[in-house]
């Protein structure tokens, strides 16, 4: 093949690299209003009132809006496919706070130094509420919330605002897991945590709005799901979708915390209000502490197995901690077990699981998507069991995985492709597990160890993603291909252009991507849930196929000869000895009686959700007196089916890799007793930095999925679950203590 499976340059790269004007905030032009937030400082209260009358007196100050200014309907933030699995428990502005960040007021300016100052000019009178805190009391409190509109049926969501639970899941599997637990000779009944993690990408949540000539509200914004945002504006805004159209530029990083629509409600009310431009950028502090993170969780797992190392049972109950609203809520929470248990042939098998509101940061969505925390969980579990069993936890593993071919009984997963097998016994090889399991004394005080995890994940969302494309054949014989995902920095825009390109057999500069507008491109739910490659792919490939159909037919008729019997070649057709270039072709059909729009349309949606996997193996070496623990190295094999481009593939496992380093050992969003976050910026929130990464080494084991284009699968999440269970892993087998808790820090290891 020409593209599939090279090392195919990004599209936007030289673009980026000359630092060319394509992201939102370089859109804005120089005479558009500037919004802040008033935030509030505690994490409970009902506003009482708020003086806004020196605010809007400040020269400069254009407008400034309370609760009693916004529309009443209320709206979710979450990014997903409709009717959204979150309920409806927002507002642009609200009469009571639940967190502190929660936005009290809208002020927007002339520039930022006045806005700034109209904020210092605001009073508000809160009366304090009682806040939640420990999510482990969240069901014993007060409730925070009252009856938000759900969109899912009670059987399945399990929800209960009296005791803050917002949804649950009670699923068995297979056999009784009370019984089938119980007659196992060997037992394992563990409690994990996990933390809140920032996403930290470089961009901040920033949105820019105006009305354009036909008096339609435009909405230019970081995000990854601009035609959610559409729909979230109709909402919240009372107007009509077809008043409103939604921009995707550049995005400089997401990881996920753009699929929550944290600021663009800002700026459209504002525009929709004044009729003139306006903007919202966030600090890197109003970020971490105001919008959105991963989940912190409390897992229980039990596993109960046979002496010869059979493993006969999975128990999973999940308490996830959401905060103060509901966005992604209670799809986290299943995505703990179901991106997990499925890994492992087994009898029977149990998810149980609840998410509950407190006074704190909002979950959100995060890389991974509650399947890092269940992994995590799930994956340390099953490190214990294999020392509990006497057994080399690889070799335990590889007893009980789903392997290509099983329909799991946990989850009812169909397996058509996996190389897991295989991921595992190179990862050994490349980390050199004999030598190092379970450690090698180094020094008199420090010593390396390995430990390993596997991970599955997802492709797109089983029988709710979809995804459209449009091919155009151009009058001068190149093509422009339209697609809605939204390019993250993860290279979708390259992937899609490479599989039309492979298919249409044409250089890639004679393909144009327009991707991500509401009025130009077709409906994509956009950039989440491992969908870019394997769903819009599909749609893609599709649309290029039947491209092709039609420029054989459209020859047909000039030809006068059936369109079967036509060849495509990429540059022409051909047919007996006469041949034409599409070219020439493209020309004929711009004019005169053969005039035609050649446009080529492609769609696919898909009950299934062929899942990925990964081996993860680290070498950690530690200090005894200090308790430092320092990642050496970290060999990752990685089953994404066909991988469509090499380069991308491998940047995203090392990225995902590091994230998951700072999961294992450093990041922590901590809050004080009031309720504040206090790691909300870089210099108290600990990402890992490029000496803090271990050497990496990305190698890939192809399988191939049939349902998936060119048997591709997706990648962009699985490469973050595997660290952090390896790390804690491999410090246990140095040290022999088992971390039960993120991150490990040199305390814990101390003491």
């Amino acid at each position: 093949m020409d593209y599939i499976g090279k090392k195919i340059k990004k599209v936007d790269s030289s673009s980026l690299l000359q630092g060319r004007k394509c992201y939102t905030d370089d859109l804005a032009p120089e005479n558009t209003l500037v919004i802040k937030l008033l935030r509030s400082p505690h994490p409970h209260a009902n506003i009482v009132h708020v003086d806004t009358e020196k605010a809007k007196a400040l020269p400069g100050v254009e407008c400034v809006y309370t609760h009693k200014d916004v529309p009443k309907t209320p709206f979710t933030l979450a990014g997903q496919s409709y009717p959204e699995p979150s309920p409806y428990d927002r507002y642009i502005l609200n009469d009571k706070v639940r967190y502190v960040g929660d936005p009290v007021a809208i002020i927007a300016a002339v520039d930022e130094k006045t806005a700034k100052k109209a904020l210092k000019l605001i009073k508000v009178e809160y009366e304090l509420l009682p806040p939640i805190l420990d999510f482990e009391k969240a069901e014993e409190s007060a409730p925070i919330h009252d009856h938000p509109k759900m969109n899912v049926p009670q059987s399945v969501c399990l929800y209960d605002f009296e005791k803050n639970i917002i949804g649950g899941y009670d699923m068995d599997f297979g056999e009784d897991v009370d019984k089938v637990y119980e007659n196992s000779p060997v037992k394992i009944d563990q409690v994990y945590y996990t933390q809140a993690q920032s996403q930290s990408m470089m961009e901040t949540f920033r949105s820019y709005c105006y009305i354009d000539f036909m008096d339609r509200l435009v909405c230019i914004s970081s995000t990854q799901v601009p035609f959610h945002i559409k729909r979230q504006l109709s909402q919240a805004l009372e107007i009509s979708p077809g008043k409103i159209r939604v921009i995707k530029p550049r995005i400089g990083g997401a990881f996920g915390a753009k699929q929550t629509s944290e600021s663009e409600v800002f700026p459209a009310f504002v525009t929709w209000m004044t009729k003139k431009p306006s903007k919202i950028v966030y600090t890197r502090t109003e970020t971490t502490y105001a919008t959105n993170s991963r989940h912190k969780t409390k897992i229980r797992v039990k596993l109960g197995a046979e002496r010869d190392g059979t493993l006969n049972s999975i128990d999973m109950d999940v308490l996830s901690d959401q905060g103060a609203y509901g966005t992604h809520a209670w799809t986290t929470l299943k995505l703990m077990g179901e991106k997990a248990m499925p890994m492992y042939r087994i009898k029977a098998g149990r998810f149980h699981g609840k998410v509950v509101y407190t006074n704190k940061l909002p979950g959100g969505a995060f890389r991974g998507y509650g399947a890092t925390q269940g992994c995590f969980a799930l994956e340390s579990a099953i490190n214990e069991m294999a020392d509990a069993l006497e057994m080399d936890p690889t070799e335990f593993r590889l007893k009980n995985i789903t392997i290509e071919g099983d329909q799991t009984i946990a989850f009812n997963k169909d397996i058509r492709s996996s190389r897991l097998n295989e991921c595992i016994e190179r990862g050994k090889e490349l980390i050199h597990w004999d030598e190092y399991y379970p450690n090698k004394k180094v020094a008199p005080n420090k010593i390396q160890s390995v430990g390993m995890a596997i991970a599955m994940q997802g492709s797109g969302i089983a029988a709710i993603d979809s995804a459209n494309a449009q091919i155009k054949l151009n009058e001068s014989g190149d093509y422009s291909l339209f697609v809605s995902c939204t390019d993250a920095g993860t290279g979708t825009d390259t992937i899609v252009q490479q599989i039309a390109g492979e298919i249409l057999k044409v250089p890639l500069e004679d393909i144009s991507v327009i991707s991500a507008d509401t009025d130009v491109t077709p409906y994509d739910p956009g950039s989440y849930a491992s969908s870019g490659v394997y769903t819009t792919g599909n749609a893609v490939y599709r649309c290029a196929k039947n491209m092709i159909n039609i420029l054989k037919e459209e020859a047909g008729k000039i030809w006068d000869v059936s369109p079967q019997n036509i060849e495509f070649h990429g540059s022409h057709l051909s047919y007996k000895d006469q041949s034409m270039a599409i070219k020439e072709l493209a020309t004929i059909l711009t004019t005169g009686i053969h005039a035609k729009n050649m446009i080529a349309t492609g769609s696919f949606g898909n009950d299934d959700s062929p899942p990925p996997f990964m081996a993860g193996f680290a070498l950690v070496e530690t200090d005894l007196l200090t308790g430092d623990a320092k990642v050496l190295k970290y060999a990752a094999v990685v089953d994404c089916g066909t991988v469509i481009n090499k380069n991308l593939a491998t940047v995203q496992t090392e990225g995902g890799i590091v994230q998951g380093v700072g999961l294992a050992l450093y990041e922590d969003v901590r809050y004080n007793q009031k309720g504040k976050v206090t790691t909300d910026n870089f210099m108290t929130y600990h990402l890992p930095t490029r000496l803090d990464s271990p050497k990496t080494i990305v190698e890939f084991k192809e399988s191939f999925e049939p349902t998936g284009p060119f048997g591709a699968k997706s990648i962009g999440e699985i490469v973050i679950n595997t660290p952090a269970p390896a790390i804690a892993h491999a410090i246990h087998n140095g040290v022999g203590k088992y971390f039960r808790k993120l991150p490990v820090q040199p305390e814990d290891i101390l003491l």
